[in-house]
């Protein structure tokens, strides 16, 4: 028996947005073939000098990379968000990049978040196993 399979509509994207996008995605594709400790290695030097991302650009970055890439669309959920950082970081900005596991039933998933919250992911706990966070700034200390 074959289930018909149709696949969630995909946001649009105006033309003069599209190249920074691909290019983030196609960046992506390159990373996530590499170790977890590389990944996390590039990204944390990739972020040096950003501002933290609000949900908006995070969701905006997000969508961007659904419009260019059905494979990013689809299950790819690690190019996906390393494709979102990476085009956040092309605008200035940088989100939390994560990945992480749950046990019962066993899964792994890799996710953006902005504002303390996930960007557009289902409500499921995943145990945070690698993070890459902005870098934030103390202000200096007033007197």
């Amino acid at each position: 028996m074959s289930v018909p399979m149709v696949p969630d509509p995909r946001p649009s994207l105006p033309w003069r947005r599209r190249p920074a996008a691909l290019v983030a995605v196609a960046a992506a594709h390159v990373l996530a073939r590499r170790p977890p400790a590389r990944i996390r290695a590039v990204l944390l030097l990739v972020r040096r000098g950003a501002r933290p991302a609000t949900a908006a650009q995070a969701k905006a970055a997000r969508d961007a990379v659904l419009a260019v890439s059905a494979s990013c669309a689809g299950k790819g959920c690690l190019p996906r968000s390393l494709a979102a950082a990476l085009l956040c970081r092309l605008w200035g900005v940088w989100p939390t990049w994560r990945t992480g596991v749950r046990l019962r039933p066993f899964a792994a998933h890799a996710w953006i978040e902005a504002d303390g919250h996930p960007i557009d992911e289902p409500p499921v706990r995943y145990e945070a196993v690698i993070t890459v966070a902005p870098v934030t700034r103390e202000p200096p200390p007033a007197g």
